[in-house]
C-alpha cells in the first residue's frame, strides 16, 4: 500500500564564520575603454560567485554586466577573500567588491561633475552614462568621461575590504553577536511511502528562502534546487559506512547520491527581506538550501505512516523494520 504525507521544515542560518574575524578584499580598475577588471579571492566552485561579483560591480559603476571581467581565486594576484564556505561569499566578498567599486567610482564622479557643471553629489552613473540628478537631460557618455580622465592622467582604481561587525560567543552563556546577517527558510515536502517495499518517493518540494536582495535570481533558484536535492539524499540515501574506523564506501560506486533522474519537482520561492549590511541588501544562499529538507521529509514520512524517525538516512530497510515492530 502506498501512503502519502506532508511535512514542513524551518531554519535560520547565520551567514559567515561564527563569531570570528571574517574578512575579504577586492581590487577594481576601470579602463579607458570602459571595461572593468575585478580581482577577488572568492573561489567560484560552481555556485556562481564570479557572476554575482560582476553584477555588483557593474551596478555600482553604472556599466553593463558584459563590461566587467572577474579574475578570482588566483593566490598569485588576487587578495584574500576567505573560503567559499558558510554561505559567505555573496555577503562578505560582495561587500568587498562593492567597496572597491565605490572607491573607483569616486574618481569617475569627480571628473563627470566637472564636465556636467554640477557637484559630485549630484552625479549618477548608470547605463554607461553620467547623469546630473537635478537635470537628467544633462548627461554625458561614460566613454567621454574616461577619455577626459586619460587626457588628464587620472586612473580609476579602487580597493575595498569587508569584515562583518560581530563578536565572539560568551563561553559561559553563549551570548554574543556571531553573525552580520541571517537567512531564513521554510520547506514543505510531500512524500509517498510504499509500506510493502519501504521505498520513499519524494513527490515535490516547495522551498521558500529569504536571501535578502537576490543579486541573480536564476543563480538563487539553482542553488535552492541543488541544495534541496542534497537534502533528499541526506534524508533517504547517503550514509558513510565505517568498519573499525575505516570507510567502507569511499567512492561513488558504493556511496550513492541522487542524480537528475531522481530529482522531484522543486518549486523555489525567493523571499527578499533586505539586509541592512549586505551588498545591495543581499545575504547568502548556500547551506540554508539543504538544511530544512531532511526534517521536512521525516515529518512527511510520519504523516504518511505514523512513525517518527530521528536518524538519517531513513532507508527502506529501516521503514520495513519499524512497520513490522509496530513503529518501534
Amino acid at each position: 500500500m502506498k501512503k502519502r504525507g506532508v511535512g514542513m521544515g524551518c531554519m535560520w542560518y547565520g551567514v559567515g564564520n561564527t563569531g570570528l574575524p571574517n574578512p575579504a578584499a577586492a581590487f577594481v580598475e576601470v579602463h579607458s575603454d570602459g571595461s572593468v577588471t575585478v580581482l577577488t579571492g572568492a573561489a567560484d566552485i560552481g555556485q556562481g560567485s564570479d557572476t554575482v561579483m560582476c553584477q555588483i560591480v557593474a551596478e555600482a559603476l553604472g556599466v553593463h554586466y558584459e563590461d566587467v571581467s572577474v579574475l578570482s581565486a588566483d593566490s598569485g594576484v588576487t587578495p584574500e577573500s576567505g573560503a567559499s564556505s558558510a554561505s559567505r561569499q555573496t555577503y562578505i566578498s560582495g561587500n568587498a567588491c562593492l567597496n572597491a567599486a565605490n572607491m573607483a567610482k569616486e574618481t569617475i564622479v569627480k571628473v563627470a561633475a566637472e564636465l556636467l557643471g554640477t557637484t559630485a553629489s549630484n552625479v549618477e552613473l548608470r547605463d554607461r552614462r553620467a547623469f546630473d540628478k537635478n537635470n537628467t537631460d544633462n548627461h554625458i557618455l561614460y566613454s567621454k568621461v574616461l577619455m577626459t580622465m586619460k587626457q588628464k592622467g587620472i586612473i580609476a582604481v579602487g580597493s575595498g575590504s569587508f569584515n562583518p561587525d560581530t563578536t565572539g560567543l560568551n563561553p559561559e552563556n553563549l551570548e554574543g553577536s556571531p553573525y552580520g546577517t541571517y537567512a531564513f527558510a521554510t520547506q514543505i515536502v510531500e512524500v509517498e511511502v510504499d509500506t510493502e517495499t519501504g521505498e520513499v518517493d519524494v513527490i515535490k518540494i516547495i522551498a521558500a528562502h529569504d536571501v535578502g536582495t537576490a543579486i541573480n535570481k536564476q543563480n538563487v533558484e539553482g542553488q535552492i534546487e541543488g541544495g534541496a536535492l542534497m537534502g533528499v539524499g541526506y534524508a533517504l540515501l547517503e550514509e558513510i559506512e565505517l568498519d573499525n574506523g575505516k570507510i567502507k564506501n569511499p567512492n561513488f560506486t558504493s556511496y550513492l547520491i541522487n542524480t537528475a533522474m531522481d530529482t522531484p519537482k522543486i518549486y523555489p520561492i525567493i523571499v527578499e527581506e533586505h539586509s541592512e549590511t549586505g551588498p545591495f541588501g543581499a545575504k547568502g544562499v548556500g547551506e540554508p538550501t539543504l538544511i530544512p529538507t531532511a526534517p521536512a521529509i521525516l515529518s512527511a514520512i510520519e504523516d504518511a505512516i505514523g512513525i517518527r524517525f530521528n536518524e538519517v538516512p531513513v532507508t527502506p530497510e529501516k521503514i520495513i523494520k519499524s512497520l513490522k515492530n509496530g513503529g518501534k
